[in-house]
């Protein structure tokens, strides 16, 4: 093990050790209040940043998810006999668990996601804002009185679910997490949440911290909050089968996001599934293109383009095609690509070999068909000695044509592809010729253009001059392959909800019709 590889070792290990878990055989799921060590195979995690061993843990199996719904089902009827305003403050007091552990959180999460520490710093801060929005909504999911033709009165409440199953990517792991339990909770659902099986600690962490905030005032029951950890083959599809679980929650690839909702839909459970996308950026001649530029440099290269929303095609006016992607492509080659751990580093290593590998075949497949590399498409020059990991440079691709795979398909990695469009009619038709409907952006300074354009995406989230804002405020989700259902906002609480309809006899003599009655009574 290189001296780069046995630091990470470490560094890990003292984390592990700060949070009550042990580094050398780590207890890995969190259920009824509890650490508890996985019962299957064992897992090992790999530094995607030296692509040696970093630490082992078992798979959590089939015995461990059904005490975990059982948690989560005593969690979620305590939970409920709280008044809505209580688990609103309780809500507020959990999140203050976090407190003083955000830069170790932070640590935790650049060492086993591979992500570089300033961007998992912020992803921190996004867990709190999550928890704090969905908490203020606790009180405040009204109900509506429908005037019915009847002398019934009629009144809709929005129930919860019971116990739901939840299951997050390894690109974003804290991030998706809060991002899911925040909404679960604040509708009043117990919840079992599976993160990938390569990025388990940051979702134990969180919810041990948010359950262990005593010190803050009153905060989850116990069990209300359970993280299984392991292989999608055993213990997620343990999760998706338990009859318990009354919903599921998936975010990540189609193909995975296709047997959860197949599972789903043999018990006849719903789910929301957040899944990839392959958005369109569209820079039209008038845009202000210094802003364009960084805005497509931000919109595919932050987080290696390991993430769903990245701004993987760029569609630019035939005009200003060779300006913008030469300054493109210069500002690629300025990208900080090194070390997660490395203050200055604006771009890691992709997470995992296995991606690694899609992400250089999909390279090498364009070039073959005849797209250009322009610039990256290999090993960065510069890294240290000791860094063999999953590393990529920032890449950027011409003459690729709508029918070549890497137009077509998710990356999920560094790699820009960049055509030149006509007139706006060839740019909506270029935008929308995809199976995928996550998101994409319109940059132009004619505002009658730049909003009839967006009008006429298939896109869940499109932008305007801009690209990647996101709040928790805002209802997020795609068309297609990118999936179906909201999460955030009012639309991500609904998702964890079902309307109920109460009817209630107000005549002085009531009659009971035979059959689906519309009379007065």
């Amino acid at each position: 093990m290189n001296s780069l590889s046995q630091y990470a070792c470490d560094h890990l290990a003292e984390l592990l050790k700060g949070f009550g878990l042990a580094a050398a055989t780590p207890l890995s799921n969190w259920i009824d209040g509890a650490l508890v060590a996985g019962e299957g195979e064992e897992i090992t995690l790999i530094n995607s940043a030296t692509g040696e061993a970093l630490v082992s843990y078992c798979d959590a199996g089939t015995a461990l998810i059904e005490r975990a719904t059982q948690a989560a089902t005593r969690g979620q009827r305590e939970w409920m006999a709280l008044t809505a305003s209580e688990r609103g403050r309780r809500m507020n007091a959990a999140i203050r668990g976090l407190e003083g552990h955000e830069e170790a959180l932070a640590q935790l999460e650049s060492v086993v996601a591979g992500k570089p520490i300033r961007d998992c710093r912020a992803e921190v801060g996004k867990v709190r804002e999550m928890f704090e929005y969905y908490a203020g909504w606790c009180d405040k999911q009204h109900g509506e009185v429908i005037p019915v033709p009847t002398s019934h009165l009629n009144y809709v409440r929005h129930v919860p679910y019971g116990v739901v199953g939840q299951i997050t990517p390894w690109n974003a792991p804290m991030f998706t997490c809060a991002w899911q339990l925040a909404p679960a909770i604040a509708a009043g659902n117990g919840v079992v949440l599976k993160p990938s099986e390569l990025t388990p600690f940051s979702s134990v962490v969180i919810a041990q911290l948010l359950e262990c905030s005593g010190k803050f005032g009153q905060g989850l029951p116990k069990g209300l909050i359970n993280i299984v950890n392991g292989l999608g083959k055993s213990t997620g599809a343990a999760l998706t089968d338990h009859p318990t679980i009354s919903k599921l929650v998936f975010v990540g690839s189609p193909q995975s996001g296709r047997m959860i909702a197949e599972a789903g839909a043999r018990r006849l459970v719903p789910s929301v599934l957040e899944l990839g996308g392959k958005s369109a950026n569209i820079v039209f001649a008038d845009a202000k293109l210094d802003e364009a530029v960084a805005g497509a440099q931000a919109a595919i290269f932050a987080a290696a383009g390991q993430s769903c929303v990245a701004g993987s095609r760029l569609l630019i006016e035939r005009s200003v095609f060779e300006q913008v992607t030469s300054r493109l492509a210069r500002a690629a080659e300025q990208i900080a690509v090194g070390l997660p751990s490395d203050e200055a580093t604006r771009m890691g290593p992709l997470q995992n070999r296995r991606q690694f590998e899609q992400v250089t075949r999909m390279i090498e497949a364009a070039e073959a068909a005849g797209a250009r590399v322009l610039t990256g498409g290999k090993r960065p020059e510069g890294l240290p000695d000791e860094a063999h990991g999953y590393f990529i440079a920032p890449t950027v691709l011409v003459e690729v044509t709508p029918d070549m795979e890497i137009a077509q398909q998710e990356v999920f990695g560094p790699v820009l592809i960049a055509m030149a469009f006509n007139d706006e009619a060839e740019a909506i038709q270029l935008a929308n010729e995809t199976r995928f409907g996550l998101a994409g952006a319109v940059w132009s300074q004619d505002v009658a253009r730049a909003h009839r354009v967006a009008g006429q995406l298939r896109a869940g989230t499109v932008w305007i001059n801009s690209y990647k804002a996101i709040s928790v405020m805002s209802p997020f989700g795609g068309f297609g392959d990118s999936g179906f259902g909201r999460s955030s906002g009012l639309d991500g609480l609904r998702e964890y909800t079902v309307p109920q309809s109460v009817w209630v006899e107000t005549a002085p003599e009531a009659s009971v019709a035979f059959g689906y009655g519309s009379g007065v009574g």
